[in-house]
């Protein structure tokens, strides 16, 4: 048992080291983090709903673990492609677009349960 007990918290420190790595070498990472602040905030100013707030987590969730998939993949592709190559090109690309697809939709959610808000406070 104290054995499994060691291995979970290595594992979770090696995951620990994974989302700080991602804080300490990604701008867009940072800027999702300061927009999930952001995001917070709003929430508990305009006291939103407990269903707003499990909307907002989720897409809050969503687009941090797309742009952690994203650096995953791009360190892969760099790690096994030693020259340029279309299908490493395409995998980034690809990566890529999916932490942009995953940002566009958090901005429709958040406007979707804060655009009424502020409009009625105006």
């Amino acid at each position: 048992m104290l054995s499994r007990l060691r291995a979970h918290k290595v594992s979770f420190r090696h995951a620990i080291d994974g989302f700080v790595h991602n804080i300490k070498t990604q701008p867009n990472f940072r800027f999702h983090l300061l927009a999930t602040i952001c995001v917070v905030l709003l929430g508990i100013y305009f006291s939103i709903s407990i269903f707003e707030w499990l909307i907002l987590v989720f897409t809050i969730n969503m687009v941090l673990m797309a742009e952690m998939v994203n650096t995953s993949i791009e360190s892969i592709v760099d790690l096994i492609t030693l020259e340029r190559r279309e299908d490493a090109r395409i995998a980034k690309d690809v990566s890529a677009g999916m932490v942009l697809v995953s940002s566009f939709m958090a901005v429709m959610v958040g406007t979707l349960v804060f655009l009424p808000k502020i409009i009625s406070i105006l």
